[in-house]
């Protein structure tokens, strides 16, 4: 049975604030919530209608009413989760790495979190103004990729200013992608929704890249930010070797 208290700390860690003071996030259904208890995250407690026989004493079986009362799912889905938010690893610039200059939408942030899993990338580094990646409906949005690529926040100026890395910018009027001889390495940075990349991050890009448009009438004005993520992590993929 759910507690007062329980009530309180889930429905506190829907605003980031909070988040941040507990070190906690909430994730849902049996999908996420099973990739997250596979990984290295810690769980704190498990509310659910039908026991995960985890052995653990922080399994707490609810009632499907309850759960509803705690889920921001319009439709529950078996069980709610409280994981412990975890330090960032250390950045590998051996590989490919995703930055993210300013993305606001929880649905675009999660799907590029989702592929960067399917495509290997391990490191996505984000501006402190990027949607944060432990909110709730950046977490539905992932599928439980989360749970397998290291997010940072970072001084995004201060990362490019220091890294030897090449720099790669996806701009509308950049050179086509396609025509493009890609490295195994690098970072791939892409720009706010609205606004795109900002001139701050842009001082320090090396090559504008950019994805063409086929159409007959050429009249849509540009790609959604993760439909961008795809293609051009597609192309930076395209001939590489994971080991």
């Amino acid at each position: 049975m759910l507690s007062k208290n329980q009530i309180k700390l889930i429905t506190s860690l829907k605003q980031k604030k909070y988040r941040l003071q507990h070190h906690l996030f909430v994730a849902e259904g049996l999908k996420t919530i099973q990739e997250f208890l596979n990984s290295d995250f810690n769980l704190h407690y498990l509310f659910t209608t039908e026991s995960f026989n985890i052995n653990a004493i922080n399994e707490v079986v609810i009632s499907e009413a309850e759960l509803k009362k705690i889920s921001a799912l319009k439709t529950p889905n078996t069980a709610l989760a409280i994981f412990e938010i975890k330090e960032p690893k250390l950045i590998d610039d051996s590989r490919l790495i995703i930055a993210l200059d300013n993305i606001r939408d929880p649905g675009n942030l999660g799907t590029i979190i989702r592929l960067c899993d399917w495509f290997g990338v391990r490191d996505l580094v984000c501006t402190e103004e990027t949607v944060d990646c432990y909110n709730s409906k950046v977490i539905q949005a992932t599928m439980g990729s989360l749970a397998r690529v290291n997010i940072s926040y970072i001084d995004l100026l201060e990362f490019l200013a220091k890294t030897k890395l090449k720099k790669f910018g996806a701009y509308m009027d950049g050179v086509s992608v396609y025509e493009k001889q890609l490295p195994s390495k690098g970072i791939l940075i892409l720009g706010n929704e609205a606004s795109g990349i900002s001139n701050k991050v842009g001082s320090f890009i090396d090559e504008k890249i950019s994805i063409p448009r086929f159409g007959d009438l050429q009249k849509t004005e540009s790609l959604n930010v993760a439909a961008a993520t795809a293609i051009l992590l597609s192309e930076f993929k395209r001939g590489v070797t994971e080991t």
